[in-house]
């Protein structure tokens, strides 16, 4: 389906229009120091440890309430076992940290709002679902590839540590959003609710943007 963008007065794909709305959203949340210095070297294995689990929290209630909706119309064409993160995040933890590391590494105040957020729309508004499924799968599958190879490394890992920027069954990642993006444009929601759709979307990346903080600050309480 598409919208008209009447700014630039053309008829275009909600996934660009998505993309164009969310573009300044997507730098913010990508130039925060915690990632900057995570990635340059400034920051440490514990930081590390620290973004993993989060991660794992925030996961855990996308694939949850993929579960139950599977067979939901508007959910089901983008669930694909392809993209399923928590074992690899389960795995990254234990190697990490050990089996305890659910009592030894704390979730911080944005991950637990993060998450109530993707539960409620999950269970109340499945296009909403879609927007956050979106927004972390298809940055998981853009700058996330980059970012693993990146902390191996930093920090020596081989995969043991990075499986969750691992997506060992989608062979060709570009190919995949693609065809991500198709089925977006094929759901029949009207004008009104793309619109709540991209605000969802511009949600997400706030979250995103504020875990970062949430994140930085943290690693300056350890610090000190």
């Amino acid at each position: 389906m598409t919208i008209v963008d009447p700014a630039l007065s053309t008829v275009i794909p909600f996934s660009r229009l998505i993309r164009e709305r969310s573009k300044a959203s997507h730098g913010t949340s990508e130039g925060t120091s915690f990632m900057t210095d995570l990635l340059s070297g400034a920051g440490s294995r514990d930081d590390y440890i620290a973004l993993v689990r989060q991660h794992h929290e925030i996961y855990t209630a996308l694939e949850t309430a993929a579960d139950a909706l599977r067979t939901h119309a508007e959910v089901a064409p983008f669930l694909s076992s392809a993209l399923t993160r928590l074992p690899a995040l389960n795995a990254d933890l234990t190697f990490l940290v050990g089996d305890d590391w659910a009592e030894r590494i704390p979730l911080l105040p944005t991950t637990v709002r993060y998450a109530a957020r993707i539960r409620e729309v999950a269970a109340t508004w499945p296009a909403g679902y879609v927007a956050h499924h979106y927004t972390r799968y298809l940055g998981d599958l853009s700058g996330g590839l980059h970012i693993g190879r990146v902390l191996a490394r930093r920090f020596g890992f081989d995969t043991n540590g990075i499986g969750f920027y691992l997506f060992d069954q989608i062979a060709d990642p570009a190919a995949f959003k693609d065809t991500y993006r198709a089925q977006l444009d094929a759901v029949p929601w009207d004008d009104a609710e793309r619109e709540r759709v991209v605000d969802e979307v511009l949600t997400a990346y706030r979250f995103n943007t504020e875990l970062f903080v949430d994140l930085d600050e943290a690693r300056g309480t350890r610090a000190a």
